[in-house]
């Protein structure tokens, strides 16, 4: 009964500490956009740049563990010098609200997003996803070809791996034990293997010191987050395994940004596959590169995005669609 009363206790005191921690964090990295309910989902996301309609609308999508502010002090500063730059926290993901029940895989975030930007009377964006969000690019291009301009995947994920994820995503997923972890541990053990985490996403390159406060990147230990990100990084691959099978049906423009040393989300079991499979598809590998390209190497990757922006604009969507596995 005395150990009951006590693990009863630590949990009560867990719980509360992460709620109390939770509030604060969502005070020090508020709403930087603004909000629009998507068949009732609120979706939060930022708008930038020139409102011009003969310019392109880029769309940034961020991966996972992050918000759309691992984009702001990099890439959105940049291209909204010469493009209208929107870009959205994903559902369940940095202020953007998550419907109960089933998992918005990555076709129904595409739809999410879809939806919002036809709100916002964005017609033919061009579609930007980092990591996990390469498989909602993806999914966009597949499920509205006459709809978006092209897309630009920087280390996305595009195909199914081997290995499964780390043992605390699995752990989520556990009918009780799962709510139960996350919403004690997360905010507390989770903090302190924070760096670890960060410099594993980052290597071989060094983070920015300052990258936590810029990225507002401990929102993701939030409980219902962390449930979020869990449930994508769990599912995801099994999701690709089947959607990798329609790549051919591709026939925007692709650009695949990636870095050589990434071993996230690697080359040769991602872009160097799709590269083969869209037929419009062209791969740019960045030398001496980890996972986090953006950051470490923003001014190429801005460039590179704007002369694709630039260039997509003036040829537009292949009228003939390939076939469905075609490779190149």
């Amino acid at each position: 009964m005395t150990w009951l009363l006590v693990s009863l206790a630590m949990f009560g005191a867990l719980t509360g500490y992460s709620k109390i921690e939770a509030e604060r964090l969502e005070s020090r990295f508020p709403p930087v956009g603004d909000f629009s309910v998507v068949d009732g989902v609120r979706l939060h996301y930022s708008d930038t740049g020139p409102s011009d309609p003969d310019r392109p609308v880029v769309v940034l999508i961020h991966g996972a563990s992050t918000s759309l502010l691992d984009f702001r002090d990099n890439l959105t500063g940049l291209l909204s010098r010469s493009f209208r730059v929107i870009s959205i926290d994903r559902p369940g993901h940095g202020h953007s609200e998550r419907a109960d029940g089933e998992w918005p895989d990555p076709g129904e975030q595409a739809r999410l997003i879809h939806d919002l930007l036809s709100a916002l009377d964005v017609q033919s964006p061009i579609l930007v996803g980092h990591s996990w969000a390469g498989s909602v690019v993806l999914a966009y291009l597949l499920a509205y070809p006459e709809q978006a301009a092209g897309g630009v995947l920087l280390a996305g994920g595009s195909h199914a791996w081997t290995g499964g994820v780390a043992w605390y995503n699995d752990l989520a997923g556990v009918p009780m034990l799962g709510p139960l972890f996350a919403y004690t541990l997360p905010m507390t053990a989770g903090r302190l293997a924070l760096d670890s985490a960060i410099a594993s996403v980052f290597a071989p390159n060094q983070a920015p010191p300052d990258y936590r406060e810029r990225t507002g990147v401990e929102l993701t230990l939030r409980p219902r987050t962390f449930m979020a990100n869990a449930e994508d990084l769990r599912l995801l691959s099994s999701y690709l395994e089947h959607q990798s099978e329609f790549y051919g049906y591709i026939r925007h423009p692709l650009l695949l940004l990636t870095g050589d040393a990434d071993e996230i989300v690697p080359p040769w079991n991602h872009a160097e596959r799709l590269v083969r499979q869209a037929p419009n598809a062209e791969l740019v590998v960045l030398e001496n590169t980890g996972h986090a390209l953006h950051h470490v190497r923003t001014d190429a990757v801005a460039a590179l995005i704007e002369s694709f922006g630039n260039r997509t604009r003036r040829t537009g969507v292949d009228p003939d669609p390939p076939s469905p596995g075609a490779d190149r």
